[in-house]
């Protein structure tokens, strides 16, 4: 299905597409991961419960807007849906000590890899969870997985 950027009036497409970002032609994921370190590294400025509060309603908001998305695509996971993936750099630069540019260059290439290879029980999760729910539950096992490494190399470190 080709997409063009009239999809885009839509207020639901506009956001599950990563505020445009999912209509790259090449590696929408990636792209809409990228847009998404602006936010983390901004939400830095402040104090973690206020910022796991704001993933929470990123992934809240993800759930309820993927999922209206997804049915009036008439496709359950879209390539060009990518607020998924914005939910799951969010939640994994939670494991970040800093907003230096090292931590959230890993926080994007850790929970890029998880959510590419998709190990166990991701991949399963992923075919079993229908609904927004199901477009958000991969990127946020993902995000567990790197937000875990992440904590691995920061202990290493310090």
């Amino acid at each position: 299905m080709r997409l063009r950027f009239g999809l885009l009036r839509d207020p639901f497409h506009f956001v599950a597409f990563g505020f445009g970002s999912g209509l790259t032609p090449y590696a929408p994921g990636t792209a809409g991961s990228l847009l998404a370190l602006l936010p983390a590294w901004a939400l830095f400025g402040l104090p973690m419960p206020w910022r796991v509060v704001a993933v929470a309603v990123a992934i809240a908001v993800g759930i309820w807007v993927c999922g209206v998305s997804a049915r009036r695509l008439g496709v359950h996971d879209h390539g060009g849906i990518v607020f998924d993936e914005i939910a799951g750099i969010l939640a994994t630069a939670l494991a970040a000590p800093s907003p230096a540019p090292f931590w959230l260059a890993l926080a994007f290439v850790l929970f890029r890899f998880f959510d590419i290879w998709k190990p166990w029980p991701i991949r399963q999760l992923d075919h079993s969870v229908g609904g927004g729910a199901g477009i958000m539950i991969d990127d946020l096992m993902a995000a567990v997985y790197a937000a875990a490494c992440l904590t691995v190399v920061r202990i290493l470190l310090t």
